[in-house]
């Protein structure tokens, strides 16, 4: 066998393992999800009296200086403890919003990969509910987001919403803006995500305070580990 067909078989093995490891991370995913869908609505009935304010779908421009975002995420602090709700944190490796959505969908912020997939294949597969909100060329811009580390925007979100049937509820910094609804555009959302967000470059996913059900994954094997938080993530 020469060097060149020996790097194809290797090629071809790699693959199919790489695609093995994904089909194993969805199945995991689903059962996660089923698992933990008593959960659903907890957040809610902490914010129910909050008014959210119509969601304007669009790609990033401003991001702020440190002082800013570190005052922005102080006042995000504060807000979620009034409503009594804790941050699970994700990495800011340029995929927080994808990790969120993880989170919240799966209860691991590991499957942000397959999300940020599902997401790009709703902004190609119906450009023409996205494409008035970028200004530049479309096709550029779902292959920029197709990258890992390209950071969601609020055209992403709206795009999971769209996706995968929920609300995403976004409590923010913002000081006029406390509370963002994205809802599905054609159908009735079936689940509720919700996140925080501050100063335009960060995602968490959000939970009750008590009985926050962490998932982590332990080594390559796939096996899951729990445990229960009962104060402020920090």
């Amino acid at each position: 066998m020469n060097e060149r067909q020996s790097v194809g078989e290797c090629s071809r093995s790699t693959s199919h393992s790489s695609h093995q490891d994904v089909e194993d991370d969805r199945m995991i995913a689903v059962v996660l999800s089923e698992e933990y869908a008593k959960l659903d609505g907890a957040v809610a009935r902490r914010l129910s009296n909050l008014a959210p304010v119509p969601h304007v779908p669009r790609i990033n421009s401003y991001i702020p200086n440190v002082n800013d975002a570190s005052l922005d995420h102080q006042r995000l602090l504060q807000r979620l403890n009034v409503y009594g709700l804790c941050e699970v944190k994700v990495s800011g490796d340029g995929n927080c919003q994808f990790r969120a959505l993880s989170d919240q969908m799966y209860k691991s912020p590991e499957y942000h990969k397959h999300i940020r997939k599902e997401i790009v294949k709703q902004l190609k597969d119906h450009r023409s509910l996205y494409e008035g909100y970028v200004p530049m060329k479309y096709k550029h811009y779902y292959k920029k987001m197709a990258k890992s580390g390209e950071w969601g925007d609020h055209l992403t979100l709206q795009a999971a919403a769209d996706k995968f049937a929920a609300k995403i509820c976004l409590l923010t910094s913002f000081r006029d803006t406390c509370f963002i609804e994205i809802t599905p555009l054609y159908q009735p959302p079936k689940c509720e995500l919700w996140l925080s967000f501050w100063s335009e470059v960060h995602y968490n996913s959000l939970y009750e305070i008590r009985g926050v059900f962490l998932v982590k994954q332990v080594g390559i094997s796939g096996r899951f580990t729990s445990h229960f938080i009962d104060t402020l993530i920090g």
